[in-house]
C-alpha cells in the first residue's frame, strides 16, 4: 500500500468523513522533478492549503497535502494527540517523495509552519514556504494552556456555519499545549536552518503576537530568505479564498519555488507591505 493509500485509510479509520479533509497527493502528467509537502494549521484540514497545492500542481510540481492527526475528526480526537505525531506524519510524506528521487520542499501554515521548521531540523529540505509562522500566539494565556486545560478543557472559536466541516469551533487546550511544545524548540532550531525560506505574514493577523513572524525571520540561519508582510486587510489564514491577496500569495510562492539561489543572500530585508 502506498503512502497516500495508507494515510487515507488512516483518516477513514480515525473518523474523517468530508472528502476535502482527507490527505491528498497530486501528481502531474509531466512532473518537473520537484515536490512540495504542504501542512495545514491547527484546528483546520488539508482543504485550507489546497489552493497552494493546485497552483504548484499546475506548474508541474508533485504535491502532497498531509492531514495532521486529530484534524478533520473531532475536538475529542485532537485532545489526545501529540506534537510528535504531527511531525512524524510530515516526515512520512517527505520520505515518500524523497524516495522517488525528487527535491522536496515543505510549506506550512501557522502551526503547520512550526511543524515545517521542526522537519527542517530532521530532513534535508530543498526550500521552505512559511505562511503566518510565529514564535508566540496573541492570546496572553496561550503559554499556560497545559495547566488551564485541567479547568477549562476547550476554547470556543467562532466558525461560520459554512466552515464547520473544516474548522473546529471547540479547540482543546491540551492540543494548544502541544503547540507550545513545538514552540519550545523553535528558537534553537532557527539558527541551524540553512534552507532557502519564504516567509509570508500580515499586520491584520489576529491570531499571532504582533511582530513575531519578523522575529522568527530574523533568527533564521539561512542567508537565502525573503519576508513579505501584507496589510491589515489580510487575515491569519493566507492560503484560502478568504484572503483578498490570495493570488499574490500564490504568485510569490511560484516565483520563490522557481528561483535559483547563489551563494550570496537574496534578501536580508523586509519587503514592503501591500
Amino acid at each position: 500500500m502506498s503512502w497516500i493509500e495508507e494515510e487515507r485509510e488512516r483518516a477513514r479509520t480515525e473518523g474523517v468523513i468530508h472528502p476535502e479533509n482527507f490527505p491528498f497527493l497530486l501528481t502531474p502528467e509531466q512532473p518537473n522533478g520537484q515536490a512540495v509537502v504542504l501542512i495545514h494549521g491547527f484546528g483546520a484540514t488539508p482543504r485550507s492549503i489546497f489552493p497552494v497545492a493546485t497552483a504548484l500542481y499546475n506548474h508541474r510540481y508533485t504535491v502532497a497535502g498531509v492531514r495532521l492527526p486529530g484534524h478533520g475528526t473531532s475536538p475529542d480526537d485532537l485532545k489526545k494527540r501529540k506534537a510528535a505525531e504531527w511531525v512524524t506524519t510530515a516526515c512520512a510524506a517527505f520520505d515518500e517523495l524523497a524516495d522517488r528521487g525528487m527535491n522536496v520542499s515543505v510549506g506550512g501554515l501557522s502551526t503547520g509552519a512550526l511543524v515545517t521548521l521542526t522537519l527542517a531540523s530532521q530532513r534535508p529540505l530543498h526550500k521552505l514556504l512559511l505562511f503566518s509562522p510565529f514564535l508566540q500566539l496573541r492570546h496572553h494565556l496561550a503559554p499556560f494552556a497545559g495547566f488551564l486545560s485541567f479547568f477549562f478543557p476547550y476554547q470556543k472559536s467562532v466558525v461560520d456555519q459554512s466552515e464547520r466541516d473544516f474548522y473546529y469551533s471547540l479547540r482543546p487546550l491540551k492540543a494548544i499545549s502541544q503547540i507550545n511544545r513545538l514552540l519550545r524548540d523553535i528558537p534553537r532550531i532557527l539558527p541551524q536552518i540553512k534552507t532557502p525560506t519564504l516567509v509570508l505574514t500580515s499586520t491584520g493577523d489576529a491570531t499571532i503576537a504582533p511582530g513575531t513572524a519578523l522575529k522568527l525571520y530574523e533568527r533564521l540561519g539561512t542567508p537565502h530568505k525573503i519576508l513579505h508582510t501584507y496589510g491589515n486587510n489580510v487575515p491569519h489564514v493566507l492560503t484560502t479564498a478568504e484572503n483578498p491577496e490570495l493570488d499574490d500569495v500564490l504568485q510569490r510562492c511560484l516565483e520563490f519555488m522557481n528561483q535559483e539561489f547563489s551563494n550570496s543572500p537574496i534578501n536580508n530585508g523586509q519587503s514592503s507591505s501591500i
